[in-house]
């Protein structure tokens, strides 16, 4: 069977959704795909539009259900009264921000630019979603020390945010290449 750009992008679509779908279920803080769609998106969409897109809406969502239904009713000071929409705006910016990093270094996907967009990645989210908790939570002070505080207390999450990118950049582009080779494998290889 080919893999015809429609059939490519139904299956580019369902790895991000169960993938979206995975951040639902109970997991170690940091450990979740947002950085491996956002990468995923950038280097097998072949519209930019659809990069960003949809893995963005597929967090949107798993957003709507993870804010509402768990993290308002855990942390109600926090959340307060009603729906909420989105989830922290710091994310959202850091899964744009990784997009960029995938559109960057992944015109070619191969191991070692995997490995360092997942890194970067990694990177990019410890530094941006926890300058977002340092202008939003109050308990750190609006200052340098403040914020340096603020990196501190969260190094010890570093390390999952790092083991989770590799671990979902490894499933999201290892499925993706395995089903392509083994479900779309030319009619000639299939033969042999």
């Amino acid at each position: 069977m080919k893999l015809t750009s429609n059939s490519k992008i139904v299956l580019l679509i369902g790895i991000i959704v169960l993938a979206a779908l995975s951040r639902i279920v109970p997991h170690v803080w940091n450990v979740t795909p947002i950085a491996a769609m956002a990468l995923f998106g950038a280097a097998y969409f072949p519209n930019k539009w659809y990069a960003i897109g949809i893995p963005f809406v597929a967090m949107w969502l798993g957003d709507l259900y993870l804010v509402n239904a768990v993290y308002a009713p855990m942390y109600p000071d926090y959340y307060g009264e009603g729906f909420h929409f989105f989830g922290e705006p710091s994310v959202y910016l850091s899964f744009l921000l990784i997009a960029g990093v995938g559109f960057w270094l992944l015109k070619k996907v191969n191991i070692k630019n995997l490995l360092g967009a997942s890194l970067l990645a990694s990177v990019v989210f410890f530094l941006v979603t926890n300058f977002g908790s340092w202008l939003s939570y109050p308990i750190y002070t609006k200052d340098l020390t403040g914020l340096l505080t603020c990196y501190a207390a969260g190094i010890p999450f570093f390390r999952y945010t790092v083991f989770g990118d590799l671990f979902f950049v490894t499933v999201l582009f290892g499925s993706y290449e395995l089903i392509k080779y083994y479900a779309f494998k030319p009619a000639s290889e299939a033969a042999q």
